[in-house]
Parts: C-alpha cells; sequence; structure tokens
C-alpha cells in the first residue's frame, strides 16, 4: 500500500514545477516550498506536536505550518496520528520514507557551510543542533573512543552515544550520561562547538553549563569541525 502511494503522489505531483523526469526536481515539488524541508529536519528526531514545531520554527505561522504539513501528508512524506493515553495529543511523524531525507538533508547543509556566507551562530532548533553534530562529526578524531553525552537544551533532552566511529542522537534523559550540557538556547553550544567560543565566557554570560566528566565534554566537543570555506 505504501509504494502504491507513493506512486499515486508522483503520478499528481512529478512535473507539476518543472517537467523534469530527474529525480532532483521531483524532490523540489515535494519538499521545495518554504518551510517544508525544515519541518522535515524537526521530526527526524521523532514525532512533534502541532505547537512543537511552531516553538522550533518561530518564523512560520499557523496557517503555513498548517499548509505544509497537509501537503507533505499528501505526498507520504509523514503522518498524523494521536498519542495513547494518557497523553492523547496529535503528533506529526515521518514515515519510513521521509526519514530516509536525513542524508539529503545533511549533505545539503555540509555543502552549504562551506560557503562564506554561512553563520553558525545564527538562531538554531535544539534538533537542528544534533543533526548537525551528526553531519560535523569527526570519525577520525573520534577513532578508538566510547562516550555518552547528554544535552539538555531549553528542555528539551537528547543523548549522543559515540560508538564504533558513528554518532546515532535521540531524544532521552541524559541523566545517565558520562556528561551533560545545559544552555538556554542551541546556539550556545554551536559557539563553543563551531565557532571557538571560549567555554569559561559561555559559562560566565550564555548560561552554559557542563555537568559530569568535564574533561570527557571538552574532548567529545573538539571531534566537530565545519568544512573548509570554497567561497
Amino acid at each position: 500500500m505504501k509504494s502504491q502511494k507513493v506512486t499515486n503522489v508522483g503520478s499528481a505531483v512529478h512535473g507539476k514545477w518543472y517537467g523534469d523526469a530527474c529525480g532532483t526536481a521531483f524532490a523540489l515539488e515535494l519538499v521545495g516550498e518554504r518551510w517544508s524541508l525544515l519541518i522535515i529536519r524537526e521530526l527526524m528526531l521523532g514525532p512533534r506536536r502541532f505547537s512543537d514545531l511552531r516553538a522550533s520554527l518561530p518564523g512560520i505561522s499557523a496557517k503555513v505550518l498548517t499548509e505544509r504539513l497537509a501537503s507533505l501528508e499528501d505526498a507520504a512524506v509523514l503522518v498524523k496520528r494521536k498519542l495513547p493515553p494518557p497523553a492523547s495529543s496529535q503528533v506529526y511523524e515521518l514515515t519510513e520514507w521521509g526519514y530516509r531525507a536525513e542524508p539529503a538533508i545533511q549533505e545539503l547543509g555540509r555543502w552549504a557551510a562551506m560557503s562564506s556566507g554561512h553563520d553558525p551562530l545564527l538562531p538554531l532548533s535544539p534538533v537542528s543542533l544534533m543533526l548537525s553534530l551528526r553531519t560535523m562529526f569527526d570519525p577520525a578524531k573520534a577513532e578508538g573512543w566510547n562516550a555518552t553525552i547528554g544535552f539538555d537544551l531549553a528542555g528539551e533532552t537528547f543523548v549522543a552515544r559515540l560508538e564504533d566511529g558513528s554518532l546515532p542522537i535521540e531524544r532521552g534523559d541524559p541523566q545517565s550520561a558520562q556528561a551533560i550540557f545545559r544552555a538556554p538556547a542551541a546556539p550556545v553550544i554551536a559557539g563553543m562547538f563551531y565557532a571557538g567560543a571560549p567555554v569559561d565566557e559561555l559559562e560566565r554570560d550564555a548560561g552554559l553549563a557542563i555537568e559530569g566528566d568535564r574533561a570527557t565534554a571538552l574532548r567529545f566537543a573538539d571531534i566537530f569541525e565545519l568544512p573548509e570555506k570554497l567561497t
């Protein structure tokens, strides 16, 4: 049934903008409208409520978010469902096919970061930061090292498990992690990891707190690097 739905979507959508058989053209027809790809990004670590998505994308209006969610659902990129009691909330969640967009999002982000116009200190959602860590970590620097690192960013919590050169990150309670980064907003961590902002200044002025094994936390922060600028 899933394959048939996607096929039907393709028949209705493919060619609507470009009249081009290229898969890249079809991808843009599916997710090329403003905000669509960022909505997919925000769902990449699991289902979110409408209010969660609006909070993570403060520039989007309720009307546009509703429209984009509907179009992405029609395209079989996401589904909406109701959580069981006691939550009973409606959430939006990527389909299996929707989750397959992560490598494309990562490579697009890596490519864009090669531009001198990229500013890593602009506003950043917690999920966006977590995906950037999965994109920008250097396996060579992490070779032979395992670590569990927690994050608490504006009340959203995540656990990163560095092991065997991979870095899965998921939502979860970070209390059992070897070290925990806490910050009131994701750009505080981005400034430390990517822009070389002094840790003591961030702790004094920006609300950064490092709990647990500080040496492990600082070593972890050092395994991330933005790509070389090409423009």
